[in-house]
């Protein structure tokens, strides 16, 4: 090819067009008209609810995992802290409920000690006060400990009462503490007066009898005997042991049978045999009797010579 046919400068690669620079300066200019004239004129507002109302569903959806996720941790929160102020509550209920039980059984406790205390005054005997421990472990006894002993004065066959009446005898003693057995004992008997009437008698346990097992029986009493329900049993005094008057128990049951002659009499304690805890210990009524005075000596003047 002849040298003179090419054309002495390169062809372009790209179509030329205005600079970077014109550009910028009618692109800027575009957008500050743009702007004022929708701040004046509203040009672009259609569009924009256009493009809202097409895009709030796409906003709706896109949010839903972030509800779901906070509403979820709500829930689990206010799960968690209902659940922290249940177990709070029902620990209050409990304390409460351990609260009225301990004011009903001081209530009660005060209630027996008054009644003790008042008995004390009422009795001619010395007496002193003891606290029940516990049940003996021997089931074919019934039998207490109490924190008497020895040392504090207690001897053996000292009564033993609560606020309602005679509740056994003192048994065994130890240098601190003492056994008492009940009334209901099979194995323990005490002379018994009946008010109404005036007639003696014996009235001895009986472990079987009564409501829940213990109550006593008076026996040996003619099947025509003035005994009737009700009837108020107290110590007589007979024994040496007991004072006389203090309640012991009522009739509760009197069966005469043609096939014998005694009756049966069931009585029940007034004492409380299953849950006495204060209790009065007396001083057994042979060491409170005047001592009998020394015989007087006889001069020997007065003595007979035998001859």
């Amino acid at each position: 090819m002849p040298l003179g046919t090419l054309e002495r400068s390169a062809p372009p690669f790209f179509k030329q067009g205005p600079s970077a620079l014109s550009r910028l300066a009618v692109y800027s200019a575009l957008a500050v008209f743009l702007m004022v004239a929708d701040v004046r004129f509203k040009l672009t507002e259609p569009v924009r609810q256009v493009v809202g109302t097409v895009l709030y569903p796409v906003q709706w959806l896109m949010l839903q995992p972030v509800e779901f996720a906070s509403h979820g941790a709500g829930y689990f929160q206010a799960l968690k802290s209902a659940q922290e102020e249940a177990d709070a509550a029902r620990k209050q209920m409990t304390l409460m409920g351990q609260r009225a039980n301990q004011a009903e059984q001081l209530a009660l406790e005060n209630t027996r000690l008054r009644g003790l205390l008042a008995l004390r005054e009422r009795l001619a005997t010395p007496a002193q006060a003891a606290e029940v421990i516990y049940d003996t472990a021997d089931t074919y006894t019934r039998r207490v400990v109490i924190d008497r002993g020895q040392v504090g004065g207690v001897e053996l066959g000292s009564p033993v009462m609560d606020e309602a009446g005679v509740l056994g005898q003192v048994t065994r003693v130890f240098p601190l503490v003492s056994e008492v057995t009940l009334l209901v004992d099979r194995d323990q008997a005490i002379p018994v007066l009946n008010v109404r009437t005036g007639a003696r008698g014996v009235a001895y346990g009986d472990p079987v009898a009564g409501h829940g097992g213990g109550g006593m029986e008076l026996r040996f009493m003619p099947a025509n005997a003035d005994v009737r329900e009700d009837d108020l049993l107290t110590t007589s005094g007979v024994d040496g042991l007991y004072p006389s008057g203090l309640p012991v128990a009522r009739v509760v049951r009197v069966e005469r049978r043609a096939d014998s002659a005694f009756a049966r009499i069931y009585c029940m304690p007034l004492a409380q045999v299953h849950g006495a805890r204060h209790v009065v210990v007396l001083k057994p009524l042979a060491d409170n009797t005047l001592p009998r005075p020394a015989p007087v000596p006889t001069s020997p003047a007065k003595r007979g010579t035998r001859k």
